[in-house]
């Protein structure tokens, strides 16, 4: 049986229960099958009760052995339909219940692949991830077990209080009486058992969190002998957590006992009831029987479906998150330009009339206003341009808006208003699949996927040959390193590359912007985590990489953007300064402070 484990209610049951439905029948027909097979189950359970009333009035009581013998084959025959049925409809519902879920697991992740980056930027990664594990898998659950349950239940409860009712109407009374009583206790209990468990979920999530933190940050908490304050603030949420659990156990553990007591309360009293009835001939003894096993059965399916009940309810909340991810709006593309290869080295914009325009990696910012927030901006008239093959840099405080600079040229994020011309061509009208192609990017933030380290460079064209992967990793400075590990390039990376340094991570990084031979490269603080000889090294494999290339770097050691074409001084959204290294320095402005340490980047 499915226990209820505290999650939120949702919010919209019926829209909820919508869409799971719309998912469900893609598949109506085995659905159509389940249902006919839990019919026949309860069926069958339900008039094999029945059946004792003339088994017991025509057969035993009269002493007719063969037809008693007769009968009971025939009862026999009855319940192992129903049994089979029961198999059946199980079996055909965990096959139901993967494709339903195979279904929406795999619409959930198409669907996240076209969201925005914004969305990502405002959504913390263990959220997300929840829909994809908690969430798909309670509604599975729920599939697999509850629904089924349900309806059976259901089914069988209406058929016992109708042939309760049919035996004998007035006795069907102490029972709908009983009943009644049952369903106000299982409600005044879900709604006490509830608030404690939503109240369980909060300080389990606060629990887990704090816990996460204090493993994460080990090595700080000693530095600054933090364990004992730690330890006391631990101690107070166990304690709340310890509480709430209390709370909520010990009333949702009342309810099976106090369901069961009920019902043991209902047959004493139906059993004396109809006793006297039979003794003063009113009642006839098949009748008797058949109608207190009724009695028995009536309390089973209605504690069974109050569970699943609870559970449910539970999985239409993890499918409304489900299916308000799917809801969101995905990143537009109104783009027509596409990307198209003139030879092996050699790329052109072709537009809907089939004209061509040779990719030569000229990137112009017009008055570029932008602001992650309405009203607030963030780049405020940005004008700037990159001829092909020079190389711009970007240095200023942190929030000057550099990162978002890069962040516009990808298409990440919309303008407000302003121009981005890439040859020519403002990139709204270019599609973003082929844009972000023809673009090279090298973030301070290396991920690494799982896989070998010839993958993970390979990932920047996947039809890169081994030796334009190890071409690359030598351009980048990886080579030697790589060669040193147990399996070189066949070496397995797991959980983000962990068992490399950061420094070596970003090598490989930067060998993956390199096997796509970009026309345009971006490099966002590309050699922030590596010494400053393997900096030089990489900074001479760069040249090699940024030959005829546009190359856009972001930069706080000043010593590596000396030899750009044009150094652009950001503040406060604005170009303070722009100019070559010489010739700032000569203006003796904000660069000049900076290099001389006369300021400090903040």
């Amino acid at each position: 049986m499915a226990r209820y484990t505290g999650y939120k209610r949702p919010r919209d049951t019926k829209k909820a229960l919508g869409e799971l439905f719309r998912y469900m029948g893609y598949h109506k027909w085995l659905l159509l099958l389940v249902a006919v097979l839990v019919l026949i189950s309860t069926g069958a359970n339900v008039a094999g009760t029945y059946l004792l009333k003339p088994v017991i009035n025509d057969f035993i009581l009269p002493g007719d052995i063969r037809g008693l013998i007769c009968a009971l084959a025939g009862m026999g025959i009855m319940y192992f339909c129903g049994a089979l049925s029961t198999f059946g409809y199980n079996r055909l519902m965990v096959k139901t219940s993967q494709k339903v879920v195979g279904d929406i697991r795999r619409d959930l992740f198409a669907h996240v692949q076209k969201l925005p980056l914004k969305y990502f930027d405002t959504n913390t990664h263990g959220e997300l991830m929840s829909r994809f594990t908690n969430d798909v898998d309670t509604v599975q659950e729920a599939l697999n077990n509850s629904f089924t349950s349900v309806i059976q239940n259901s089914l069988t409860l209406a058929g016992t209080v109708v042939m309760l009712i049919v035996l004998d109407r007035g006795m069907a009374l102490i029972v709908i009486g009983f009943l009644l009583i049952m369903f106000a206790f299982i409600k005044w209990n879900g709604k006490q058992s509830k608030a404690y468990y939503d109240r369980q979920q909060e300080y389990l999530a606060g629990i887990n969190g704090f816990a996460e933190e204090m493993v994460a940050g080990q090595k700080v908490e000693k530095i600054f002998n933090h364990e004992e304050e730690d330890m006391k603030i631990f101690r107070e949420k166990n304690e709340a957590l310890r509480k709430a659990s209390t709370k909520a156990l010990a009333y949702s553990s009342m309810m099976i006992p106090c369901i069961v007591s009920l019902s043991y309360g209902c047959y004493a009293v139906s059993a004396c009831v109809g006793g006297l009835l039979a003794i003063a001939g009113r009642m006839d003894l098949g009748t008797l029987a058949a109608y207190l096993v009724y009695v028995r059965q009536s309390a089973m399916p209605l504690n069974q479906f109050t569970q699943q009940v609870n559970f449910i309810l539970s999985a239409l909340a993890g499918a409304e998150r489900i299916f308000e991810m799917m809801e969101e709006e995905p990143e537009t593309d109104e783009g027509t330009v596409r990307l198209v290869r003139v030879d092996r080295r050699q790329y052109a914009w072709e537009d809907e009339a089939g004209n061509r325009t040779l990719l030569r990696g000229d990137v112009r910012f017009e008055n570029v206003v932008f602001g992650y927030v309405p009203g607030k901006k963030v780049l405020d008239g940005i004008s700037l341009y990159a001829k092909p093959g020079q190389k711009i840099a970007f240095v200023g405080s942190t929030g000057a808006g550099k990162t978002t600079i890069i962040n516009l040229i990808n298409r990440f994020y919309e303008i407000e208003s302003g121009k981005i011309l890439y040859d020519g061509i403002d990139i709204r009208k270019i599609r973003k699949d082929d844009l972000r192609r023809s673009l090279a990017m090298v973030i301070q933030d290396t991920h690494l996927f799982t896989g070998t380290i010839a993958d993970n460079i390979r990932y920047g064209r996947l039809d890169a040959t081994d030796e334009e992967v190890v071409r690359a990793a030598k351009l980048a400075n990886a080579d030697s390193f790589i060669r040193r590990l147990p399996d070189g390039y066949k070496t397995m990376l797991y959980s983000d590359g962990s068992n490399l340094s950061q420094g070596q991570r970003q090598l490989l990084a930067i060998a993956r912007a390199a096997v796509a031979h970009p026309p345009v490269l971006i490099l966002d603080e590309a050699t922030s985590s590596v010494d400053t000889r393997t900096e030089r090294l990489i900074e001479k494999g760069m040249d090699a990489i940024m030959e005829g290339r546009t190359v856009f770097v972001i930069a706080h050691r000043l010593s590596t953007v000396r030899n750009s074409k044009a150094i652009m001084v950001l503040e406060h959204g604005k170009i303070m300064e722009r100019g070559s290294h010489e010739e700032l320095l000569e203006e003796k402005g904000r660069y000049y402070q900076l290099y001389t340490g006369m300021y400090e980047l903040e």
